[in-house]
């Protein structure tokens, strides 16, 4: 029997518990073409390089006919693609705009804001515990919180949460190559997408003639409201599902680093090299799937022909020991941790500077007030999406909790 494609076995969900092994066999390969005519970029110079490269388009409309278009925002949505599926010049114009209510220059001050916030939502998240011998760290805290975050920059009513989540759930599956190209799927992301869409419109206009906190009101006036529902459905659904693998991604580790564990306890500023750490560890996007080349590219003595589908795999790139010392070691003191996490080039991901607010607010403080008894289940069930990858559901015993 023929084995399957190394894309193949990354998407299967046999492999979502533990993808490191088929990383590291890819990597003998930095540049390995799929018999589909998909390349595979994997060691972390070529990715870097790659990501950088204008020839590299975001745009899968450039992609050739017969090719899955994973992400591509369906024509019956009446929406134009989201700024992460475009190229310059519309993908710099649309991300300038967005920024300007979101960070420096010109807001320097907006996220800072939210740090007593969040401080406030975690502690109340956490006092839920009180009385628990079990909990899930995804469903009782790593989900709720950059959900309220989110609803906060943007100005969503949090209690429509209930409204949103079967919706972002379904965009966020999309982007799975192993879900994306088939019809279900397609469709199902298309009538969230539109549903999600129809949704914010109301709400934007609502922003429009009664202007309240959030970037919604702030950028009502800045953008049309065709590509400001677009950017709004991004935002909502990349501004949490990415934060809630990084959170629990981050516990689930220091479960299996006890000692680790106990450092932050003793040094809570080990947060910040730790947090770092995870995301080179257990980034929380693992691959990018969508980019197409517009030209022949020459990269680690391969041509890649113009047209053809990329992959660039970050979660690879992050353990190349070429570039990382002892990779597969989890270690927080770690140097020069310049890790892809967060992507690199003008697609870096526009949240991480919330993102990562939201992991210095969460994770020293879930680590000094509840007392870790161990993990239920390990390795935990995971979510069906080898992209967005994490676990479904983190179920750990606790003793209780510190005041």
């Amino acid at each position: 029997m023929t084995p399957d494609p190394i894309s193949a076995q990354i998407v299967d969900y046999a492999n979502r518990a533990d993808p490191y092994p088929l990383y590291a066999e890819l990597r003998k390969t930095p540049v390995r073409r799929e018999d589909d005519g998909t390349y595979l970029v994997s060691t972390y110079h070529e990715v870097r390089s790659l990501a950088n490269d204008p020839r590299l388009s975001n745009d899968t409309s450039n992609r050739p006919p017969g090719y899955a278009r994973t992400g591509q925002p369906a024509q019956e949505t009446g929406l134009p693609p989201s700024f992460i599926f475009t190229d310059p010049p519309v993908h710099d114009r649309l991300r300038d705009t967005i920024n300007r209510p979101f960070g420096p220059p010109h807001s320097p001050r907006f996220l800072d804001g939210l740090r007593a916030e969040l401080a406030t939502v975690v502690g109340g998240l956490l006092d839920a515990f009180e009385g628990k011998d079990q909990v899930d760290i995804v469903e009782d805290f790593s989900y709720p919180l950059p959900v309220t975050a989110i609803c906060r920059v943007l100005g969503v009513p949090r209690e429509d949460e209930p409204r949103f989540h079967g919706w972002a759930d379904a965009l966020a599956s999309s982007l799975d190559p192993a879900a994306g190209g088939g019809d279900d799927a397609q469709e199902a992301a298309q009538r969230a997408r539109q549903d999600l869409g129809g949704y914010l419109a109301d709400l934007i206009e609502t922003k429009r003639r009664h202007p309240g906190p959030g970037i919604l009101s702030a950028l009502a006036h800045d953008m049309t409201p065709a590509d400001l529902e677009a950017t709004a459905v991004l935002l909502l659904v990349a501004g949490h599902e990415t934060t809630v693998n990084a959170i629990t991604n981050t516990t689930l580790i220091l479960l299996r680093h006890p000692d680790v564990l106990e450092r932050l306890r003793k040094e809570p500023g080990l947060a910040v090299p730790l947090v770092e750490e995870v995301l080179r560890y257990e980034p929380p996007v693992q691959f990018i799937p969508f980019t197409t080349a517009l030209a022949d590219i020459d990269v680690a003595g391969t041509t890649i022909p113009k047209g053809s589908p990329v992959w660039l795999m970050l979660a690879a790139a992050n353990r190349d020991p070429a570039r990382f010392h002892d990779p597969d070691r989890f270690d927080p003191d770690r140097k020069d941790n310049e890790h892809l996490g967060f992507y690199t080039g003008i697609h870096y991901c526009f949240g991480a500077p919330l993102a990562r607010i939201e992991l210095h607010a969460a994770v020293p403080e879930l680590f000094r007030r509840v007392k870790f008894s161990g993990l239920v289940e390990d390795p935990p069930p995971y979510r069906a999406n080898a992209v967005l990858r994490g676990p479904r559901h983190l179920p750990v015993a606790i003793e209780g909790l510190v005041a």
